[in-house]
């Protein structure tokens, strides 16, 4: 016999029938006017993380919101993540009323904004204000065009008709569903600097998250402790395996015993990936034989910003 029960699901199953961790979110958009205005969100994830020509996040939002109107609109946001204080996460769950309009909500916000990055790459376009108490920001613009979407219009506010979209604009009657793609990560320099020097466990920022499930009277959250870390398990190959598979990745591109050996905690699904990564790297910088050196190249990520 099961240990569970089984639990009916309902609308807003993450909210109504799950304790669902989630990340607590601002979203600041362009109202028709060209004023930013924000509100809360946690249906935010990663969608495109690598392979493709650019970083997507994904956001579900109700498609009469302020927010989704105004993305269907302008096709601009930024996400501000916004650090654990509770007067903080107050304002975010007022912000949270439904039907207020941008006017009240700014109103009752206790948030400082101030340009982004994108505001001053493209200083002939409006883009919304970012929040200056968040920790980080992710600056997007909506990928229309994916599903067909780039015919969704703003103004309908009781409902859409379908013919309904499955994964990218209006997906239902009330439901809306947008591929943001990362046109600028905004990060505060003291995390900045812990990403490119390597993070400690009281680098990481103090970060609310909440439960999805809320009833009639409370929106739960937990406040943020302390980050723990958790060693790698190493399941180490062989150097002889990497030169094997490096072998048979590229024709012309070699690779060193040294280099190889830079690669045996690769995971074995992950290798190949890997290798044509390195392959492609050596190509562009006029590279036939890989060594250690050039491992160490590849495999920091942040090289270029730590010359800056």
């Amino acid at each position: 016999m099961s240990s569970f029960k089984d639990l009916r699901i309902v609308d807003n199953f993450y909210q109504t029938s799950l304790f669902f961790p989630m990340p607590t979110v601002l979203i600041s958009t362009l109202t028709e006017d060209g004023k930013t205005t924000v509100g809360p969100y946690s249906l935010v994830a990663p969608y495109y993380v690598a392979g493709k020509e650019y970083y997507a996040l994904v956001l579900n939002a109700r498609n009469s919101s302020n927010t989704a109107q105004n993305i269907l609109r302008s096709k601009k946001c930024a996400i501000n993540f916004v650090p654990d204080d509770r007067k903080f996460f107050k304002n975010v769950v007022a912000l949270g009323w439904p039907g207020d309009t941008p006017d009240e909500k700014m109103a009752r916000s206790i948030f400082t904004f101030e340009p982004g990055l994108m505001a001053e790459a493209h200083p002939d376009e409006k883009f919304p204000e970012v929040i200056k108490e968040a920790f980080q920001v992710c600056e997007c613009t909506w990928m229309d065009h994916l599903d067909n979407a780039q015919d969704d219009k703003p103004g309908e506010l009781n409902g859409y008709k379908p013919p309904y979209h499955d994964f990218n604009g209006i997906t239902s009657e009330f439901g809306s569903t947008f591929i943001l793609r990362i046109d600028k990560i905004l990060m505060k320099e003291k995390y900045y600097n812990a990403i490119i020097n390597g993070v400690r466990a009281k680098d990481f920022p103090r970060v609310p998250v909440d439960y999805g499930y809320r009833d009639s009277k409370n929106f739960w959250y937990t406040r943020f402790s302390r980050a723990i870390p958790e060693l790698l398990p190493i399941r180490a190959t062989t150097v002889e395996s990497v030169q094997y598979a490096a072998k048979r990745v590229d024709d012309k591109v070699k690779f060193t015993n040294e280099a190889c050996a830079m690669l045996v905690n690769v995971p074995r699904i992950f290798l190949p990936t890997v290798l044509k990564a390195c392959v492609a790297w050596a190509k562009e910088n006029g590279v036939e034989l890989v060594t250690e050196e050039h491992m160490k190249i590849i495999n920091d990520k942040r090289a270029k910003e730590k010359k800056r």
